[in-house]
């Protein structure tokens, strides 16, 4: 399952062609899983903990020639988007989070100083509504809403 998914990320568009982003997998059961697990916030850690994979994203945040590369961030969310709707395609779900310690992340795994953690993505199949409670269940039964076009296209709407 995870190759293809990273395959999608790893032929992903990046400013200069940097490709910046890295990534750490952890399969539940596993240690990496639990090191990624434990710097979750706890409310990540309640639900995450039932996913079949935790991916953390890391960004290497200099180009080759060791200047400051400015667009990371930008990157690794074009890799991340195109890993995400390739997890979809497979009929999986993706989730991700900010809800973590970065500091906790680097410690436990390990990570080089020249990487920074960026998110992390739980990886799993959907689970069924009625084995949830509380605030997570109100979370998955809550109608999913977006803004209108006409909100987030400020000029030039197209024909």
């Amino acid at each position: 399952m995870h190759l293809g998914i990273l395959e999608a990320a790893r032929w992903a568009p990046s400013a200069f062609n940097g490709q910046p982003w890295r990534f750490i997998v952890g399969k539940r059961g596993d240690q990496v899983f639990q090191q990624i697990l434990s710097s979750l916030v706890p409310f990540n850690q309640s639900w995450a903990k039932s996913a079949s994979a935790l991916f953390l994203v890391l960004a290497k945040t200099t180009k080759n020639d060791g200047s400051i590369h400015a667009d990371y961030q930008f990157d690794c969310g074009l890799a991340v988007g195109q890993l995400v709707v390739e997890t979809h395609h497979r009929g999986l779900v993706a989730h991700q989070m900010t809800g973590f310690d970065k500091a906790i992340a680097q410690s436990a795994l390990s990570i080089s100083s020249e990487l920074v953690p960026v998110v992390v993505i739980a990886i799993g199949t959907q689970d069924a509504p009625e084995k949830l409670t509380g605030p997570l269940l109100e979370r998955e039964m809550a109608k999913r809403e977006r803004l209108a076009l006409s909100e987030i296209v400020l000029q030039g709407l197209p024909v």
